[in-house]
């Protein structure tokens, strides 16, 4: 558990404020978020890189609710976006376009546009096509464009497939036996200016050998596009660096940035970083509330009001998370006698916690040892990062409350959805 989240008199807090407050005042679910985390991670990041020229871009997919985008954006990040839509929000938010790379592998022309006009900082192109497209918008436009490739360098992350990209079976950036050749290319097309060099292997990465083996293959393609002529402004690591869900030990942030400078060996071009999960994952919680306690011959169920269109993570990758009821079981000695007066002490039991959605892979959470009775609170752990982003409304379910507590205080960041605004975009026919 974060050490933003506590226990205090059996009750589970965030910072200065207890979670069944949160839940009284907003309802359920509700994703409930610590400023305090996520000031304290970006500032982990910050000191470990001190003396060094770097930019820190937030990697908005992870969480992109504007009070956390501008948590990060007065603390003097940049960002990193995959969408227009992203770039929009992190405007919104106080961001500076300035700090901004535009990643991803289907940039329209459209998007393109609204990164030109903003004055982003870089695109970071993921294909020869887009290369030639790129120049093509940015001609039209009057203006030049400032790029870096995306090299895949093949290594693997030891991570979840579906969150692994610097395979040579990925979509994901130029191969890197191809990158000198477009490099060469970009160099010669007249409305791209090279910045730099960009890598991303994957997410959720618990081992520094990944990021230390392809930090070293970009290092040498670095160096043999110096001797093409073409010197770079930065070199971009990307990101991926993991948090603990479960029993899972990444290295902490500063060995993990020491691991990179070292293998960085000194070198003069700024360093960007793009930490997402490692942020936010931590920093947040999913608050919800059980409905029924279902009782079978073979499994137990604790039937929430949270459900798989408010947390993909575990039916899309079966990912864990955490479960903790928000008030703790009084221990045996302080518990009531028998026959007594005061509060019953609940029966420990194995459940799964599913939601009410339509779909057997509806679930939160198999095989939790919990002592819960129906009304009971519960919080699911490092839900920040990926949770409230990739939320949808299947099964007309409103998406759910943000809330970012501050100390003491709670302030409500996103309203809960209505039903009627999900449906107020669509006609019928006469």
């Amino acid at each position: 558990m974060s050490d933003y989240f506590h226990y205090q008199d059996s009750q589970l807090y965030v910072e200065q404020m207890p979670l069944a407050d949160i839940a009284a005042r907003f309802g359920t679910p509700c994703y409930v978020y610590s400023r305090a985390a996520l000031t304290d991670g970006y500032r982990q990041f910050s000191n470990a890189l001190q003396g060094r020229e770097h930019l820190i871009c937030y990697a908005v997919k992870a969480n992109s609710n504007l009070a956390i985008l501008n948590v990060f954006a007065r603390l003097g990040a940049g960002f990193d976006i995959v969408s227009g839509g992203e770039l929009q929000r992190v405007l919104a938010a106080g961001g500076d376009a300035r700090k901004v790379v535009f990643s991803g592998v289907g940039k329209s022309v459209a998007e393109m546009r609204l990164a030109l006009d903003a004055g982003i900082l870089c695109f970071n192109v993921e294909s020869a096509a887009e290369l030639e497209r790129l120049n093509e918008v940015a001609g039209n436009m009057g203006k030049v464009a400032p790029v870096s490739l995306r090299v895949n360098p093949d290594v693997d992350a030891k991570t979840h497939p579906y969150i692994s990209t610097g395979l040579k079976q990925s979509k994901f950036g130029v191969a890197y036996d191809e990158a000198i050749a477009l490099y060469c290319r970009a160099r010669d097309l007249p409305h791209l200016h090279i910045t730099g060099v960009d890598c991303h292997i994957g997410s959720q990465l618990t081992e520094t050998g990944p990021f230390v083996a392809a930090t070293e293959k970009i290092l040498a393609l670095v160096n043999r596009l110096a001797d093409e002529g073409i010197r770079l402004e930065h070199i971009d690591l990307g990101g991926g660096l993991g948090i603990r869900y479960h029993d899972e030990t990444p290295p902490a942030i500063a060995d993990y940035v020491a691991a990179l400078l070292g293998a960085l060996c000194g070198r003069s071009e700024k360093l960007i970083l793009e930490p997402g999960r490692v942020l936010a994952g931590n920093a947040g919680v999913l608050l919800t509330r059980v409905e029924y306690l279902k009782h079978g011959e073979e499994k137990n169920f604790a039937i929430v009001d949270a459900a798989m269109n408010d947390l993909m993570r575990p039916a899309l990758y079966e990912a864990f998370h955490e479960i903790f009821p928000v008030e703790q079981e009084p221990s045996p000695q302080s518990s009531p006698p028998s026959g007594g007066g005061g509060k019953r002490k609940r029966q420990s039991l194995i459940y799964e916690i599913v939601g009410p959605v339509c779909e057997t892979g509806d679930f939160i959470g198999h095989a939790r040892n919990l002592a819960i009775a129906p009304q009971s609170l519960l919080a699911v752990l490092s839900a920040g990062a990926y949770g409230m982003s990739m939320s949808s409304n299947y099964n007309t379910r409103p998406r759910v409350a943000e809330v970012m507590v501050d100390g003491g205080a709670a302030h409500l960041v996103r309203e809960r959805e209505t039903v009627s605004q999900l449906y107020a975009g669509e006609k019928m026919i006469l």
